[in-house]
């Protein structure tokens, strides 16, 4: 429906979807006219969509009155129908957005996000849907007017030495992708392989006790998987509904790979749910001396300022 708000003292019109362009035009002129006003900063038309859209739009909005996500709770018809005939530069679409959070319902008492970017654009292309649904997922983060500070200066980390009696382990890590791909869910094979050999050949460049060696998985030898597994560093084929839909285990096992230095202590999962992971780890409470060897690694490899966002 078009909503046309005339402002000052003039009553909200609704006008039906089928009406057309110059029937729309005339009805405005007609509300204008009855109340002497001047067609122009007097008219405020919120939602002025093309017939074809809301009609289509209209036809093509899921059903969501079941769902328990984040996309479920904050998509509107109106916000579909704003954004069903957008695409991203790549041709990424809404309904490849919200797929995922169509086909899995979610859990009463689990609630997902029920959605997935397909490249850089979606955040921006799709901003009507992502922010509502971002600010709800990161608890009232609002990416148009906040910033998340990123501090890798290692040296203003005091103490940070956890008691070993009570802590096996620690590690810190992230998710990057590779400005200008496509990303996982949208990415083609050549993309994907694009981004296994971009950040292959940067890590190749570490060096002391960060220098290592990548181990693609479709060329893995029965021993090195079996090594990696022991070590706890192997992922697997995603099977969740909520990954599978999103089209994330495309032509599995193909451009996905492990990247770990001698020591086993920096790692970088390559093409598993972002385009890497990249981890810093080791046995003990040591946590400062895990997320200096975290930073020194990002900054080394040049990625974190070169290819990241």
């Amino acid at each position: 429906m078009w909503c046309v708000d005339l402002e000052s003292t003039h009553a909200c019109q609704c006008l039906q979807p089928s009406t057309s362009y110059s029937r729309v035009l005339t009805r405005l002129q007609v509300l204008a006219g009855a109340e002497g006003a001047f067609l122009g900063p007097f008219l405020t038309v919120l939602c002025f969509l093309p017939p074809s859209c809301l009609s289509l739009s209209s036809a093509e909005y899921p059903d969501l009155r079941k769902h328990n996500n984040c996309m479920a709770s904050n998509l509107t018809p109106a916000i579909y129908a704003q954004l069903c005939d957008k695409t991203t530069p790549s041709g990424w679409t809404l309904d490849q957005c919200i797929q995922t959070g169509v086909d899995n319902p979610g859990h009463p008492f689990i609630k997902t996000v029920g959605m997935v970017a397909g490249d850089e654009e979606s955040y921006e292309v799709f901003a009507s849907i992502f922010d509502p649904v971002i600010e709800e997922r990161h608890n009232g983060y609002n990416p148009r007017t906040m910033k998340h500070p990123t501090d890798l200066d290692a040296s203003k980390i005091k103490a940070g030495h956890f008691d070993e009696r009570y802590v096996l382990s620690s590690r810190v890590r992230t998710g990057r992708s590779i400005r200008g791909l496509s990303l996982p869910p949208a990415c083609s094979r050549a993309e994907r392989r694009e981004v296994e050999k971009v950040t292959a050949e940067a890590l190749a460049g570490l060096t002391g006790d960060l220098a290592g060696k990548y181990y693609r998985l479709s060329e893995m030898t029965e021993k090195e998987q079996q090594q990696l597994i022991d070590d706890h560093f192997l992922f697997d084929k995603p099977v969740s509904p909520l990954l599978t839909a999103a089209g994330m285990a495309r032509d599995w096992p193909d451009a996905r790979g492990i990247w770990h230095n001698h020591e086993k202590t920096f790692l970088v999962w390559i093409n598993e749910e972002d385009h890497t992971r990249v981890i810093s780890m080791e046995k003990g409470g040591n946590m400062k001396r895990v997320f200096e060897r975290f930073c020194r690694g990002l900054k080394e490899v040049g990625i974190y300022n070169i290819l990241y966002y």
